[in-house]
Protein backbone atom coordinates (compact mmCIF):
# COMPACT_ATOMS: atom_id res chain seq x y z
CA UNK A 1 0.00 0.00 0.00
CA UNK A 2 1.27 3.44 -0.96
CA UNK A 3 -0.16 6.62 0.50
CA UNK A 4 0.87 10.02 -0.84
CA UNK A 5 0.56 13.31 0.97
CA UNK A 6 1.82 16.86 0.68
CA UNK A 7 0.12 18.05 -2.46
CA UNK A 8 -1.65 21.39 -2.68
CA UNK A 9 -1.74 24.73 -4.40
CA UNK A 10 1.22 27.04 -4.63
CA UNK A 11 2.27 30.09 -6.58
CA UNK A 12 4.90 29.88 -9.27
CA UNK A 13 8.37 29.88 -7.76
CA UNK A 14 7.15 28.21 -4.61
CA UNK A 15 7.95 24.81 -3.11
CA UNK A 16 6.15 21.70 -1.99
CA UNK A 17 7.28 18.46 -0.44
CA UNK A 18 5.50 15.25 -1.27
CA UNK A 19 5.65 12.14 0.88
CA UNK A 20 4.78 8.54 0.12
CA UNK A 21 4.47 6.02 2.90
CA UNK A 22 4.82 2.36 1.92
CA UNK A 23 3.38 -0.32 4.12
CA UNK A 24 2.35 -3.98 4.15
CA UNK A 25 5.38 -5.15 2.18
CA UNK A 26 7.23 -8.22 3.37
CA UNK A 27 10.35 -6.97 1.62
CA UNK A 28 11.16 -3.35 0.84
CA UNK A 29 10.69 -2.34 -2.80
CA UNK A 30 13.74 -2.34 -5.05
CA UNK A 31 12.79 1.06 -6.40
CA UNK A 32 10.23 3.71 -5.61
CA UNK A 33 9.36 6.50 -7.95
CA UNK A 34 7.23 9.55 -8.58
CA UNK A 35 5.18 9.89 -11.72
CA UNK A 36 2.85 12.69 -12.72
CA UNK A 37 -0.03 13.19 -15.07
CA UNK A 38 -1.08 16.61 -16.24
CA UNK A 39 -4.53 17.25 -17.75
CA UNK A 40 -4.65 15.96 -21.31
CA UNK A 41 -1.20 14.44 -21.13
CA UNK A 42 0.22 10.99 -20.58
CA UNK A 43 1.64 10.03 -17.24
CA UNK A 44 5.39 10.57 -17.10
CA UNK A 45 8.22 9.66 -14.80
CA UNK A 46 9.51 12.41 -12.53
CA UNK A 47 12.15 10.77 -10.35
CA UNK A 48 13.06 7.46 -8.77
CA UNK A 49 15.25 6.08 -6.02
CA UNK A 50 16.48 2.56 -5.46
CA UNK A 51 16.77 0.84 -2.13
CA UNK A 52 20.53 1.41 -2.23
CA UNK A 53 20.05 5.13 -2.76
CA UNK A 54 20.72 5.53 -6.47
CA UNK A 55 18.49 8.22 -7.95
CA UNK A 56 17.25 9.20 -11.38
CA UNK A 57 15.12 12.09 -12.54
CA UNK A 58 13.59 13.56 -15.63
CA UNK A 59 15.43 16.34 -17.43
CA UNK A 60 12.44 18.64 -16.94
CA UNK A 61 12.89 18.66 -13.17
CA UNK A 62 16.66 18.42 -12.79
CA UNK A 63 17.99 21.09 -10.49
CA UNK A 64 14.53 21.79 -9.11
CA UNK A 65 13.22 18.51 -7.69
CA UNK A 66 15.03 16.22 -5.29
CA UNK A 67 13.98 12.67 -4.48
CA UNK A 68 14.98 11.03 -1.23
CA UNK A 69 14.08 7.99 0.87
CA UNK A 70 13.90 7.06 4.48
CA UNK A 71 14.46 3.30 4.25
CA UNK A 72 13.82 2.77 7.94
CA UNK A 73 10.34 4.22 7.55
CA UNK A 74 9.74 3.00 3.98
CA UNK A 75 8.93 6.58 3.04
CA UNK A 76 9.70 8.35 -0.21
CA UNK A 77 9.95 12.11 -0.55
CA UNK A 78 9.94 14.58 -3.40
CA UNK A 79 11.14 18.08 -2.65
CA UNK A 80 9.89 20.37 -5.39
CA UNK A 81 11.37 23.85 -5.69
CA UNK A 82 10.98 26.63 -8.24
CA UNK A 83 7.62 25.26 -9.29
CA UNK A 84 6.06 26.44 -12.53
CA UNK A 85 2.52 26.06 -13.89
CA UNK A 86 3.88 23.28 -16.12
CA UNK A 87 4.40 21.21 -12.97
CA UNK A 88 0.67 21.16 -12.32
CA UNK A 89 -0.40 17.53 -12.29
CA UNK A 90 -1.51 14.62 -10.19
CA UNK A 91 1.59 13.10 -8.67
CA UNK A 92 1.70 9.36 -8.09
CA UNK A 93 3.99 7.25 -6.01
CA UNK A 94 4.91 3.81 -7.37
CA UNK A 95 6.89 0.82 -6.17
CA UNK A 96 8.81 -1.84 -8.07
CA UNK A 97 10.52 -5.00 -6.94
CA UNK A 98 12.55 -5.54 -10.09
CA UNK A 99 15.07 -3.40 -11.96
CA UNK A 100 14.91 -1.95 -15.45
CA UNK A 101 14.14 1.44 -16.92
CA UNK A 102 13.10 3.60 -13.97
CA UNK A 103 10.64 5.57 -16.09
CA UNK A 104 8.87 2.50 -17.48
CA UNK A 105 5.48 2.51 -15.79
CA UNK A 106 5.06 -1.18 -16.58
CA UNK A 107 7.83 -1.97 -14.11
CA UNK A 108 5.73 -0.69 -11.22
CA UNK A 109 2.92 -2.98 -10.09
CA UNK A 110 2.02 -0.87 -7.07
CA UNK A 111 0.63 2.65 -7.18
CA UNK A 112 -0.72 5.20 -4.78
CA UNK A 113 -3.95 7.09 -5.27
CA UNK A 114 -2.20 10.30 -6.31
CA UNK A 115 -2.00 13.78 -4.88
CA UNK A 116 -2.85 16.97 -6.73
CA UNK A 117 -0.24 19.67 -7.22
CA UNK A 118 -1.46 22.96 -8.66
CA UNK A 119 0.90 25.81 -9.51
CA UNK A 120 -0.54 29.15 -10.52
Amino acid sequence: QLVESGGGSVQAGGSLRLSCAASRYTYPPYRMAWFRQAPGREREGVAAATRSGATSCADSVKGRFTISKDNAKNTLFLQMNSLTPEDTAIYYCAAAFLGGDWSDQGKYPYWGQGTQVTVS
